[in-house]
């Protein structure tokens, strides 16, 4: 495998290729325990996303053609707001933005000598999903969400990720946020799904955690097959999920469904 650096740091060590062996978590594991996929983006991207897939933020500044300063700019630095691309062909996209993030923290809490740009180029090549309606619900309710509408797309975990399993990876934090303790994070906070099971995976961990986030790397052009429904969320609607404290949130219905 050719070597790849980023910031100096051998990508290859952070991230390296998946031997699946006979004790990697499955795709069926994963979807027994978090059978649906939640993304949260702005309202009316999905007219977008049905036509290029789910990509990431370098895929798409790809896709759109935004020259190389510009794509090093939006990968590299916090974003404190959405940003919009326009294209004569591929029409209009929303980049979302990393309010929850703060760049002097993310310093603090990055191991394996990762910079802040090193962390959020990485984010930036990847798409992200939550697993569950509880920490979708804190997502929806929280202050950065109070006063702004948001569109949830939904997805069917076991066949996502049967389709994209070898770029599928699992996150025990919001690794896109460092909002009040911030989690330390590095090598091995993006686990590759094939590489160890469910159980090795909390154990290594001391037995704490749980899946916080899915990640798909690169994108996901095929996402329209996996699409179970759509909900635009209006301020105050987060309570609709059962976001209420020490009560599990009720199922979550979208206003779409396939």
């Amino acid at each position: 495998m050719p070597e790849s650096k980023l910031g100096g740091v051998n990508l290859n060590l952070l991230f390296p290729s998946i031997d699946a062996g006979s004790c990697s978590m499955t795709p069926e594991e994963l979807a027994a325990r978090h059978p649906r996929l939640h993304h949260v983006t702005t309202p009316g991207a999905w007219t977008s996303i049905s036509k290029l897939g789910l990509l990431s933020t370098s895929a798409l500044l790809a896709v759109f053609e935004v020259e190389d300063a510009r794509r090093v700019e939006l990968t590299t630095k916090r974003r404190a707001a959405e940003v919009r691309l326009e294209h004569s062909v591929h029409d209009i996209a929303i980049l979302n933005d990393n309010l929850p993030l703060s760049e002097r923290a993310l310093a603090c809490c990055l191991d394996g000598g990762l910079l802040p740009g090193d962390w959020l180029r990485l984010l930036n090549t990847r798409v992200f999903f939550w697993p569950s309606i509880d920490s979708l619900a804190r997502l929806l309710s929280a202050k950065m969400n109070r006063k702004r509408s948001r569109e949830v797309l939904t997805f069917d975990t076991l066949g996502l990720v049967r389709a994209h399993a070898e770029r599928v990876e699992i996150s025990p934090i919001n690794s896109g946020s460092t909002i009040r303790k911030s989690a330390r994070r590095g090598a091995d906070t993006l686990t590759p799904l094939l590489t160890q099971s469910y159980a090795d995976w909390r154990r290594k961990r001391g037995g704490r955690d749980h899946v916080l986030e899915v990640i798909v790397r690169d994108g996901i052009p095929d996402i329209s097959q996996y699409l179970v429904g759509i909900r635009t969320v209006e301020p105050p609607d987060f309570d609709s999920f059962g976001a209420t404290p020490g009560k599990p949130p009720e199922r979550f219905q979208p206003d779409y469904a396939c």
